[in-house]
């Protein structure tokens, strides 16, 4: 086992890169590189992308996430059903390894991939709260436009057995769970969210969820932007825009993430989020149900 270091990309394939890029502007990301056949996209962080559509039949197929070193990803690769270490030819390079999960998704290991100078920010101000003034005699002015993607955040996907895919990824990747969910009984299990073991660091509260609903599939991938502002502002952009709105804007009870979920042409769910729970390897599991798992402090409530 490794322990991995975050998300590093999502991969999914769409038949129209022209279609995918305009979305995924108006989402906030920018291009990083393309070819005839994939299209790969970054936020402003200094990843070299964090989206890729390949070109082909629409669907999900797979994600990446970081090893933490070149030791580490040649340790992994001497896991059961691993591929051994390849050089990536892609845009950005790197090495990885890849795994087929037991769902029949597509996981890779990397290591390695360019890092990018960062992109500009819009200009940001302090905050006015009710207790404490850190913008003092300076206007706040924004400028419409969209919300600016800083990173992909985390994953979440359906399983078809819940204990089998948490046990798969944990053993193979070192992931600790944060909160996990029951439907019905309390030891009826079938979601967890799950953050990576970065010791005492602090990470966010969830980089991958699964859960167990029989059909396996992609949920939806997390995109951080900077603040609320940024939520607002991306969501006027897209409504503007004619994009297909999902849910919010809310703020999550597990994770605590403000949020905001929209899709892409081809039905691909993906949210904006902002101001998420940070924990170390030190914070234990909590147990919820189904119900407060996917429930919101405020905002709309989730449709049956």
């Amino acid at each position: 086992m490794i322990k991995v270091k975050d998300i590093a990309h999502v991969r999914l394939r769409a038949p129209d890169l022209d279609k995918m890029e305009r979305f995924l502007l108006d989402f906030g990301l920018a291009r990083s590189a393309r070819s005839d056949d994939a299209l790969y996209m970054r936020g402003t962080d200094p990843e070299h992308h964090v989206h890729i559509t390949e070109r082909g039949e629409p669907g999900f197929v797979g994600m990446a996430f970081e090893a933490a070193s070149a030791d580490d990803l040649r340790a992994v690769a001497t896991i059961d059903g691993a591929s051994d270490p390849t050089p990536i030819d892609e845009p950005g390079g790197g090495t990885r390894v890849e795994f087929t999960d037991p769902n029949g998704f597509r996981v890779e290991i990397v290591h390695g991939i360019q890092r990018l100078d960062r992109l500009p920010l819009r200009p940001r101000t302090g905050v006015n709260d009710g207790s404490t003034h850190g913008r003092l005699g300076e206007l706040k002015r924004m400028e419409p436009g969209p919300g600016q993607v800083k990173r992909l955040g985390h994953l979440v996907l359906f399983v078809r057995d819940f204990r089998e895919s948490e046990a798969w990824y944990k053993s193979r990747f070192g992931f600790l769970t944060s909160d996990e969910a029951y439907l019905g009984k309390p030891e009826d299990v079938i979601m967890a969210f799950m953050r990576c073991d970065q010791g005492d660091a602090h990470v966010d509260h969830h980089t991958f969820v699964c859960a167990g609903t029989g059909e396996p599939g992609f949920n939806h991938a997390a995109f951080e932007v900077e603040d609320l502002d940024d939520i607002m502002l991306g969501h006027q952009y897209l409504t503007s825009r004619g994009h297909e709105h999902a849910q919010g804007v809310g703020r999550h009870l597990l994770g605590s993430q403000i949020f905001d979920y929209w899709k892409d042409p081809w039905g691909n769910m993906v949210e904006h989020w902002t101001d998420g729970d940070l924990l170390t390897a030190h914070t234990p599991p909590a147990t919820h149900t189904v119900e407060a798992a996917l429930g919101s402090q405020w905002g709309p409530a989730v449709s049956p």
